[in-house]
């Protein structure tokens, strides 16, 4: 019976090499836009390093009985007569076989190149886990199975904001889009913001215009003040001053697509009795931020009819007004920052926060989220949020959000478990309905090797020991999972893990990175580590001195010369480096 069935799936599917030679051609329409003629390069390529073949692309509108049609055109309509191709949406992809015909299509400006990205992932077992690693199945012989796929991503705007993830490559591999992606107009380029977020100060700056107009900036108390403050959003003239102020950005700017109109990180709101009485009215001091956006995306949209203006729901503006409702081209970003992330947003202890979600759910079509998804005080250290990823992404997408921006270790290499958290939220960004717990075992494995099992257990230890914990994007370094037992445990899996992998290189400098975090608390909580360790009876698990283990962990956290992904530069937000968070300690004579 095996032997018959995979006799069926033989004739069924289409060959794409044999013995290392090509057996099919790629075609690309003489009217192809470069991204698309760019995926046929990109198809070529990749297949040459699967099967040692050397691929020909040819501009044709017709396609031989072996082909792979990589774009829409007059080959792809010919070849695939039920197949709508004027219909795809932007971003939307299209694989189908039919014979030895392979069609690899989407929507403009990316979809082609998602197409081709999937077909290799899931036709050819390719993975790119981050810039520097991937895996590329040697298959000299090589045939797809019949495929008819069609699918729009889940979200329109995908960013998993982690430093390893600012890779143009890496980016349409893995189908993120966002600001940080670096894609080129030939990869079909990025979501382009303009300033991005916090913008008040930026549209009006304080020191060109506090002296002169005052009365555009907050009332604190009773006294107008640009001190960690934000603008007086009531004011008609400072309304006018901001639209003029947009127009002129954009107009300089012709390609962004959403521009930043954005409270400062901050509060201070104007309390004025303009502004009061929105706020009062409406419930939220988001009555007085919406009028006013609104106002600045109502008096654009003529001349810029393609922008969206993207304001925050943050902070003192998270809950939803009343009656305002954000206008069509207004994108209101709601933002995590208060949230328990060891639990699910959907759970009780995040409830807060859910009942903010359904509020703008029901006041706008253009929702995004801004999440957190590291420890911005201590970039290295264990943050059990992994297996709450997936949960939240299903939950931002049953309450239709549209765009979700994933903030993690921005500032640097080195974060804890930073390469699972980008191509994990990649992967699920995309479609939050796969099985995000595969994903993580997929990932353990594909990219850590043989030390991916105790890597895999240290996640459930980690996790486990933080149960009733409110794990926040400030937590500290005393945290309960991060006390002597949970953290004794945690370091003996990640010494199995270097064991694991001892003899590669590669796989092991991966794996020191990652154990960087764990040996990060051990050093910044030495003392009291050891005064638990003794008060439990129980063996310390180091031979050295502080100021030996300190010195070790700096050597580790310079990284390999040739592996500058290796490099530590910055333990937390704001560009601490190892060497001043080992001296602010005071250990390094010690």
């Amino acid at each position: 019976m095996a032997v018959l069935m995979a006799s069926l799936w033989q004739a069924m599917a289409a060959m794409i090499a044999e013995k290392g030679a090509a057996r099919t051609v790629i075609v690309v329409d003489p009217t192809a836009t470069a991204t698309e003629t760019y995926a046929a390069r990109q198809l070529a390529s990749v297949l040459q390093q699967i099967t040692g073949a050397s691929f020909e692309i040819r501009t044709n509108t017709e396609a031989p009985a072996r082909a792979i049609i990589v774009g829409p055109g007059a080959a792809a309509t010919a070849s695939f007569r039920e197949t709508s191709h004027a219909q795809l949406g932007e971003e939307e992809l299209m694989i189908r076989t039919e014979g030895d015909r392979v069609l690899l299509a989407g929507g403009r400006p990316r979809g082609t190149l998602y197409a081709v990205s999937r077909f290799l992932q899931d036709a050819c077992g390719v993975r790119w886990w981050t810039p520097w690693a991937s895996r590329i199945p040697h298959k000299p012989t090589l045939r797809t199975a019949d495929i008819n796929i069609r699918a729009t991503p889940a979200f329109e705007y995908r960013d998993p904001h982690w430093r390893c993830a600012f890779d143009a490559d890496w980016s349409w591999h893995n189908f993120c889009n966002g600001r940080a992606s670096q894609l080129t107009p030939e990869q079909g380029g990025s979501v382009i913001y303009k300033y991005f977020v916090h913008s008040f100060y930026t549209l009006v700056p304080p020191k060109q215009y506090f002296a002169e107009h005052p009365e555009w900036f907050s009332l604190v108390k009773g006294k107008r003040t640009s001190d960690d403050a934000q603008l007086c959003l009531s004011n008609p003239d400072l309304h006018d001053f901001v639209v003029q102020r947009v127009k002129q950005v954009l107009r300089e700017s012709p390609e962004a697509l959403i521009i930043s109109v954005s409270q400062n990180d901050c509060f201070n709101p104007c309390e004025c009795a303009n502004c009061k009485a929105l706020d009062d009215a409406e419930g939220s001091h988001a009555g007085s931020l919406l009028a006013f956006v609104n106002y600045i995306a109502e008096k654009i949209e003529p001349e810029f009819p393609n922008v969206a203006v993207d304001t925050l729901a943050y902070q003192y503006t998270r809950k939803p007004p009343r009656a305002l409702r954000p206008r069509p081209n207004v994108i209101m970003r709601l933002c995590s920052i208060e949230c328990n992330f060891r639990e699910a947003l959907d759970s009780p202890a995040n409830e807060a926060f859910a009942a903010d979600i359904r509020g703008w759910e029901q006041r706008t079509d253009r929702l995004y989220i801004w999440d957190y998804v590291t420890d911005f005080a201590h970039y290295l250290q264990p943050f059990p949020d992994w297996f709450t990823l997936g949960p939240n992404l299903r939950f931002f997408q049953a309450h239709h959000v549209r765009g979700v921006f994933e903030e993690g270790a921005y500032e640097s290499p080195g974060a804890e478990m930073a390469e699972l958290r980008a191509w994990l939220l990649a992967q699920l960004l995309w479609n939050p309905r796969q099985d995000d717990r595969a994903l993580i075992r997929e990932f353990l494995d594909g990219y850590y090797g043989a030390a991916g099992r105790p890597l895999a257990r240290y996640l459930k230890l980690m996790q486990k020991a933080s149960q009733g914990f409110n794990l926040t994007c400030y937590a500290p370094p005393d945290a309960p999972f991060l006390h002597f037992k949970p953290l004794a445990q945690a370091e003996a899996l990640w010494q199995k893990a270097e064991q694991a992998v001892a003899g590669d290189a590669e796989l092991l400098a991966r794996v020191r990175q990652g154990h960087l975090a764990v040996q990060c608390v051990w050093l910044a909580r030495w003392e009291p580590l050891r005064k638990e360790c003794s008060l439990a009876g129980a063996t310390w698990p180091f031979t050295m001195t502080r100021g030996e283990f300190a010195r070790q962990w700096l050597v580790a956290a310079q990284g390999v010369s040739d592996k500058p992904w290796t490099k530590v530069t910055a333990v937390r937000e704001g560009g601490l480096t190892p060497q001043d968070f080992v001296s602010g300690l005071g250990i390094h004579n010690k």
